[in-house]
């Protein structure tokens, strides 16, 4: 590591592996009551699991994001943190918000509003947490004298992430009011500002780990900048289909929704032109593995998947069905998840000074966790087609139609417990790492910028 304050990386990273632990163990949970083995139903109802499943993959790639922006921040502007005592009290807080919330869901305190259930006392807690964040890395570039395109791609997507959190804290009587505004927040987060994120976190690991002159790696970071704001806007509007809004949505949402995926084709062809362009080899071959991973994995999940059900002809057959899940799984993973994993496998090595990248179980960890979640996501999307078949086509009652694919489920569940081996591999890595070293202090492992 470079600067000392970008210990402060750490506790965030280690605060993930906790909640995605947590939420792995939320996501079984609702597997095997989809094979009807419910006996946690008194306790934990399904959608309780279900609410905190979702919740808990936003709060721990979010507290990846910030992981991330507190090791990345200092690195590009050159400069200490601007305060490592308020990025602790921002960690803190953040923690105790996110665990009155968990504890609410469980007694049913929440706003019921899918990916939003976050009570509301809860949300202005959230906004002043985030907004001691915004100012925390605002000040560490404000002060700094080095800028970089890398650099304020990554903090203007949180800042919009945070600005766009807003409107969901909005109410409204009436029901297509709230949901049109609540897409504000969900979709223009994954499907906009958080592909800001995605461009900035990967545009600095590309240039760390290829060794590709920095000009050129943002150059193509302007060009995949571009591509998320000509399509994601306005492919808003796939989630307004059937809920009430004027029918100019299903024209507006088909078009662009035929786009978003050029974003993650762009993300894409990016990442692995720059591979093939390095002038060196990194040593930390782990991390570069979940770098060209997310790339391509979050085409295949978020940009053609999505768009696979996403056109109104098709959007009115499977919307609200296994499809969307299948879609979620795969989205969420390769854009995100593996982003996140990526900078950690980055990052670890330099602030503990440990060089644990050279063993099997790196490996093991990202083709174990990458083969678990396809397999996964197979069995919700053969799942979902018999839903959407047997529901929609031929009337079939919902419940009806959930026994006969209740087999299925059991499919998803092999496959998510061999995710789950390549993720203890991922965590059992972390927790070998240790603590940051002092001794690290000064220098990365392996640079080639």
């Amino acid at each position: 590591m470079r600067f000392q304050s970008q210990k402060v990386a750490y506790w965030f990273f280690a605060t993930c592996m906790l909640l995605l632990s947590l939420q792995i163990v939320y996501g079984f949970i609702m597997g095997f009551a989809r094979i009807g083995m419910d006996g946690l139903h008194d306790y934990i109802p399904f959608n309780t699991a279900r609410a905190t499943h979702t919740n808990l993959l936003v709060v721990w790639l979010l507290t990846g994001f910030m992981g991330a922006a507190y090791y990345i921040i200092p690195e590009e502007s050159d400069r200490e943190l601007y305060s490592v005592k308020l990025a602790y009290i921002q960690l803190i807080s953040w923690v105790v918000v996110g665990v009155i919330a968990i504890i609410g869901f469980h007694f049913n305190w929440w706003e019921g509003r899918k990916f939003l259930e976050i009570p509301r006392p809860l949300d202005y807690l959230v906004v002043v947490n985030v907004l001691t964040f915004l100012f925390n890395i605002a000040m560490t570039i404000w002060e700094a004298k080095k800028r970089s395109t890398t650099q304020l791609v990554l903090f203007f997507g949180l800042l919009c992430a945070a600005l766009l959190y807003l409107p969901g804290m909005i109410y409204f009587d009436n029901q297509t009011l709230d949901s049109y505004f609540r897409w504000w927040v969900v979709h223009l987060w994954v499907e906009g500002v958080w592909e800001l994120i995605m461009g900035g976190i990967l545009a600095f690991l590309l240039i760390k780990l290829t060794g590709v002159d920095r000009e050129v790696i943002e150059k193509w970071l302007y060009v995949v900048v571009g591509l998320t704001f000509l399509s994601g806007i306005l492919g808003t509007g796939h989630h307004y289909y059937w809920i009430g809004t004027p029918k100019y949505w299903l024209m507006v949402g088909g078009i662009f929704s035929a786009l978003e995926p050029l974003a993650f084709l762009g993300m894409a062809i990016w990442a692995l032109n720059m591979y093939r362009k390095k002038g060196k080899n990194h040593p930390n071959k782990i991390a570069l593995y979940w770098t060209l991973g997310s790339a391509m994995m979050s085409f295949i999940g978020a940009g053609f998947l999505g768009f696979a059900h996403t056109w109104p002809a098709v959007n009115q057959w499977t919307h609200g069905t296994l499809i969307t899940a299948m879609h979620g799984h795969l989205a969420f993973w390769g854009a995100y998840a593996m982003l996140v994993l990526a900078v950690i496998s980055y990052a670890m090595p330099n602030l503990t000074g440990r060089k644990l990248f050279t063993g099997m179980s790196g490996y093991l960890a990202f083709w174990a966790s990458n083969i678990g979640m396809l397999g996964m996501t197979g069995a919700l999307a053969v799942a979902g087609i018999a839903q959407v078949y047997l529901e929609r086509k031929l009337g079939m009652d919902f419940l009806v139609v959930q026994k006969e694919i209740e087999f299925h489920f059991v499919g998803m569940l092999l496959a998510a417990t061999l995710f789950t081996v390549g993720i203890t591999y991922f965590i059992v890595d972390f927790i070998r790492h240790g603590l940051p070293s002092n001794e690290a202090l000064g220098k990365n492992v392996g640079d080639l910028d």
